[in-house]
């Protein structure tokens, strides 16, 4: 493989993995405070990439508006999601809290293709992004860099947030002990609606990134990146934000250089995340950065 070619493979795989970055942290978040697995989280990436189609196409807004607009609204079904699904179940046992968030996500789906239909739709996208410009031999899309730029901005908003604010103090406070935290004054069940919002929000920033990477979207996309963005949670160690950002740019790194060092293996690409999810559990089940954490009663 020559150099430019190996540029060009890593700019994709950066860009890749960036996006399991984003989506993972979702993951990550709200297992850290609850302890669950948020099926429904690709589904909220999907929604991201549907709003704001509509918000273009239906309601004439500029695309810097219609993705401020996705954004806010993928965050409120988030929200939603959590105080229909999941709230009613607090302090009922892990499996049927388990069993809801998986019957989300199979009812966001159908209702999808009920309202958005399972027709596939084409993507507008800005002209700056997807004039490509070279690099000596290396061709490269200016979402190859910006899409980067924005992962690293939004996670380090989000540190700024779990780390420097009383919000984020709550929230480390009641993946510590939920019950004591509530004995504390603090309104548990607020601050883990404002975790799903910026969650949700993270998944829709993604999916709409990811729908102008690959400019096609329908009621299934998010199943897969959903799963891979999971396996990039455990990966890198569920329950940490920075471990799940790792895990996801790992994750790109070997989807993407696995097919460029053996291209007849590009059949099985999928099967590396689940085979990396595997040896994981096999070798370290808390991931690269995670802590053995016990379970809530």
């Amino acid at each position: 493989m020559s150099g430019s070619m190996f540029i060009q493979h890593l700019f994709n795989a950066i860009t890749l993995g960036s996006l399991y970055g984003l989506i993972a942290i979702g993951y990550t978040m709200v297992y850290g405070i609850l302890r669950l697995i948020n099926f429904a989280h690709g589904e909220i990436f999907m929604l991201g990439a549907y709003l704001v189609f509509y918000a273009i196409t239906l309601l004439n807004l500029p695309w810097g508006l219609a993705v401020v607009v996705a954004i806010l609204g993928s965050s409120l079904c988030g929200i939603f999601v959590d105080k229909v699904a999941y709230k009613p179940l607090r302090d009922a046992p892990r499996i049927s809290a388990l069993i809801s968030a998986i019957g989300v996500s199979f009812l966001i789906q159908n209702l999808s293709i009920v309202i958005f239909t399972g027709i596939p739709r084409p993507v507008a996208r800005p002209d700056w992004l997807v004039k490509v410009f070279k690099i000596g031999n290396v061709r490269i899309l200016p979402l190859a860099i910006v899409v980067p730029i924005v992962t690293v901005l939004l996670v380090l908003g989000l540190l700024w947030i779990v780390y420097r604010t009383k919000p984020g103090l709550a929230m480390r406070a009641i993946s510590k002990d939920i019950e004591t935290t509530r004995l504390m004054g603090v309104s548990v069940n607020k601050i883990i609606a404002f975790t799903f919002g910026i969650g949700s929000a993270l998944a829709a920033a993604s999916g709409i990134m990811w729908a102008l990477r690959y400019p096609q979207i329908h009621p299934f996309m998010g199943l897969v990146p959903g799963l891979k963005a999971f396996i990039a949670a455990v990966f890198g160690g569920i329950g940490s934000i920075q471990g799940a950002m790792i895990g996801g740019m790992l994750l790109g790194l070997i989807e993407i250089m696995a097919v460029a060092f053996f291209p007849h293996l590009s059949g099985y690409r999928d099967a590396f995340a689940f085979v990396l999810l595997i040896v994981i559990l096999l070798l370290k089940p808390t991931g690269l950065m995670g802590e053995k954490l016990e379970d809530k009663i």
